[in-house]
């Protein structure tokens, strides 16, 4: 389960059958340069409604729940702790830093599986991504903020993928506007996270990597 979540079509290419979509969002034309749910045609409709139909036309027997809404400390447990069968695994592509933490706190409470994204805005190198325990990031904005949100909310641990890349660094203002231009997010840079992200679950899943065969492995 994600919101939105950017691994859903590679994890129902590798086997996943059954996968929770949570967000609230729309799709938007801002998103078109980097998301995979994003197009003219879908501009206006709900995330989680386009990525069920493309997972659907990957995997027309995959059980498909589509949920439209933001997870907060409040609804998350009804939302997620009323699933069921209770889900495997949590993929956390938030980009709004409470629900990230919201979320990290409940799977930490109910010892639940979770990789979460960190950002990925103004980086241009792919190759330098890598997964670490949040203590262990540098470099990463996004990720500084939930390093010290964890210590205060008592988050022992949180597998993240993350860059150490310093992002590009804003550019002069413009001399018409008076606004300083960013590069915002590559449009390779989030589906490449996502298929980091998806691979991590698999293996996790099916018991390939340390993690999965500790657990005991399996996917549904």
């Amino acid at each position: 389960m994600a919101a939105w979540d950017p691994t859903a079509p590679r994890r129902a290419r590798g086997g996943v059958r059954s996968l929770v979509l949570v967000d609230r969002d729309m799709v938007e034309p801002s998103n078109i340069n980097r998301q995979a749910v994003a197009y003219t045609s879908t501009v206006g409709q709900r995330k989680t409604d386009v990525m069920a139909r493309i997972v659907a036309d990957i995997n027309p027997t995959a059980n498909i729940t589509p949920i439209h809404v933001f997870l907060t400390r409040d609804n998350i447990g009804q939302i997620l702790g009323g699933l069921d069968p209770r889900p495997d695994f949590v993929v956390d592509a938030i980009d709004n830093v409470t629900a990230k933490l919201v979320v990290a706190c409940w799977c930490q409470d109910e010892g639940m599986p979770l990789v979460s994204s960190m950002g990925g805005a103004n980086k241009l190198h792919p190759e330098l991504l890598r997964f670490a325990d949040i203590s262990q990031t540098h470099g990463c904005p996004l990720a500084r903020i939930i390093r010290k949100e964890c210590r205060k909310r008592g988050i022992r641990s949180l597998r993240v993928l993350y860059s150490p890349e310093e992002p590009v660094r804003p550019q002069a203002p413009n001399d018409a506007t008076g606004k300083a231009a960013t590069l915002g997010t590559m449009s390779y840079f989030p589906p490449i996270m996502g298929q980091m992200i998806a691979g991590d679950v698999i293996l996790s899943l099916t018991g390939l990597d340390e993690r999965g065969a500790a657990s005991g492995g399996g996917t549904r």
